[in-house]
């Protein structure tokens, strides 16, 4: 297989032609902070937590590891003061933005959003706090939707519709009147589309999406099951 060679960090790596930086560093053992990446379904650099800094004759400029396929002989850089205090802000804007109160939270303790926050060092936000007003869907049988808690990562969306085949989930407005809609906006228990299969809810990385009767702090969340059913169509170990 065709490799190119790329420097990350000063290391002189080899990577796939066809891989993106994300991808290259993650073979290479080199950590880029990620949040709307999944494994196993498209990546759409909705968060751009996992900006680099990529060097050109122009100078240095950021670009989103997850979508920017390698080229021979780049170098990049994957933390500096300059991306660190980025990947900080945009934690802070998320927390600003939503309503997530971690201590009420069913995932408290296993949320990625949470988890980056102590990753960058955030205790605290340097914006005003939105407050918005977001409705919390229970109709469904088995799951709930806080919309509280969502921070538009649009996992549940792309693994709905690339794994499940089903699309029952989609984004409605825009900017802060933006909202995760299940079918034609309808409640969730009643989109005749939904299977109960409980993968958005599985790969959502706050506690927008959980499980009915979750207590605080007691929901976990297993992605690896996500990972085994795109595997395994991939290798075409069973027919649907």
């Amino acid at each position: 297989m065709a490799v190119k060679r790329i420097k990350i960090n000063g290391k002189t790596i080899s990577a796939r032609v066809d891989e993106s930086i994300l991808e290259a560093a993650k073979d290479a053992d080199i950590h880029i902070p990620t949040l709307c990446h999944l494994e196993g379904v498209k990546d759409v650099a909705a968060c751009r937590v996992c900006l680099v800094e990529l060097e050109t004759p122009s100078g240095n400029r950021l670009v989103p590891a997850c979508v920017t396929q390698i080229e021979d002989g780049m170098s990049i850089k994957t933390h500096s003061p300059k991306l660190n205090e980025y990947r900080r802000m945009i934690v802070e804007l998320l927390f600003a933005e939503g309503n997530h109160v971690c201590a009420v939270c069913v995932v408290n303790g296993n949320c990625e959003l949470q988890n980056l926050a102590i990753e960058v060092g955030m205790d605290h936000s340097r914006f005003e706090y939105r407050f918005p007003v977001r409705e919390v869907d229970l109709s469904h049988n088995s799951f709930g939707k806080d919309q509280n808690r969502c921070i538009f990562c649009t996992r549940c969306v792309r693994v709905c519709d690339e794994i499940e085949g089903a699309h029952v989930w989609d984004v409605a407005g825009r900017g802060y009147k933006s909202s995760i809609i299940s079918g034609l906006n309808q409640p969730w228990g009643t989109v005749d589309a939904c299977t109960e299969c409980g993968k958005c809810v599985q790969s959502c990385p706050t506690g927008a999406l959980f499980k009915k009767g979750s207590a605080v702090s007691e929901m976990e969340k297993d992605q690896s099951t996500l990972e085994f059913l795109v595997n395994a169509r991939q290798k075409h170990e069973w027919t649907r």
